[in-house]
């Protein structure tokens, strides 16, 4: 099994292009997998049946969300059709085993005042038009952390206001960067004294490419500053991002673009989130809201 895994992240990585942190998580959720098969006396893939995978699921319900156990059936999936492919195996077991129904979750997203407050927290830190072109570009932008510590200075026109984006599986996009982030990064860039196209977009204390450890480390420690009670994430902006922009108005499928959304169904969660916004409006313009 663990030969197979090995045969399946190369093909993940030469041939798919996924994200190394996306490799890093196949790559743990299947060796977790392939501790379990051990413990039974089931090495080898061609000796997995559903059976085996629905009794690995159970003993993952104990300690783990409903969303984190589809993940690793999703894993276990992918490995199993790739090894149908090879010729290795004659069917899936991993398909005749159902996904869990995730628990219905709505993305935590800030208001516009504590958005605000956020990106203008940098002000007197160590690094602040580096901190500050940070939180503007992942809020102005909806980008994924991934997305934004792999940007090169030329992936973005600040004349133009646009950023040319490398989301999952190597798909590319174009995604609007608004005044506020045009103007941090004008800033930032001017400091590092007009860096070559080819050079990252954001860089550590040491001058080399920021990575996404370091970019939450920056979100963390200005939530700090404004004393937000809450523990937020860069994914977070992303969320907020969204829910402000379907707030405003925006087409469901038009934000589906600009966050990059395989699916319109991964899009729709944001469309729970602005039921208080919805039910505002509807008591306010509906003549038979109110008594």
């Amino acid at each position: 099994m663990k030969r197979a895994i090995e045969q399946f992240c190369a093909y993940l990585e030469t041939e798919r292009n996924v994200s190394p942190h996306t490799l890093a998580a196949y790559q743990s959720d299947l060796e977790q997998f392939a501790s379990f098969l051990e413990g039974r006396g089931e090495p080898r893939p061609e000796g997995v049946d559903h059976l085996a995978i629905r009794q690995y699921l159970a003993q993952l319900h104990k300690g783990h969300a409903k969303s984190s156990i589809g993940r690793k059936l999703s894993a276990i999936r992918a490995l199993f059709r790739f090894l149908l492919r090879e010729g290795r195996l004659e069917k899936n077991p991993a398909e005749l085993v159902s996904t869990p129904k995730k628990e219905k979750r709505l993305p935590f997203h800030l208001n516009i005042d504590q958005v605000s407050a956020l990106v203008e927290a940098p002000a007197g830190t160590r690094l602040p038009l580096r901190d500050r072109a940070v939180l503007e570009t992942l809020y102005s932008c909806g980008i994924r952390v991934s997305e934004l510590t792999g940007m090169n200075v030329g992936d973005v026109d600040l004349t133009d206001g646009v950023a040319r984006v490398m989301g999952k599986g190597g798909k590319e996009r174009i995604v609007p960067v608004g005044s506020f982030a045009r103007a941090a990064l004008a800033a930032y860039l001017d400091e590092r004294g007009a860096p070559a196209p080819a050079e990252p977009l954001i860089l550590n204390s040491r001058g080399k490419r920021i990575n996404r450890r370091s970019v939450t480390r920056i979100v963390d420690d200005h939530m700090l500053l404004i004393a937000a009670m809450r523990k937020v994430s860069p994914h977070t902006l992303r969320h907020t991002f969204a829910t402000h922009l379907l707030e405003g108005g925006a087409d469901l499928r038009a934000i589906q673009e600009l966050l990059g959304h395989a699916s319109l169904s991964t899009t729709q969660k944001y469309t729970h989130v602005s039921i208080d916004k919805l039910m505002e409006v509807y008591d306010k313009a509906h003549p038979k809201a109110r008594d």
